[in-house]
């Protein structure tokens, strides 16, 4: 698969968290994706940025807390998770950049 520039934009980032690194052991890499992106999307970026195959795609949808700035309210962004496992075989060192 070729990559397109648009797979850039459904993948932010990786997640490097205590959970993300207790994924990593089932073969599970976390990525911050677009809040639009859906499944298949999320599977095809993956595959074509870094070569790998993708064995199914989990979702979940954290919704932003309301904080204090200053004395005034504001209210942080809703942010999409996506838990990819990846097939036997395949990893992604999410160390190292794109």
């Amino acid at each position: 698969m070729s990559v397109k520039p648009e797979h850039y934009d459904v993948i932010r980032r990786p997640i490097i968290t205590e959970k993300a690194t207790m994924a990593s052991e089932a073969n599970a890499v976390v990525f911050e994706v677009s809040i639009d992106a859906t499944k298949p999307q999320v599977k095809q970026a993956i595959e074509s940025l870094f070569g790998v195959k993708v064995k199914a795609v989990n979702t979940t949808i954290t919704k932003g807390k309301v904080k204090r700035f200053r004395g005034m309210l504001g209210k942080r962004k809703d942010v999409k998770k996506a838990y990819v496992t990846l097939e036997e075989g395949n990893t992604i060192d999410v160390s190292t950049g794109l």
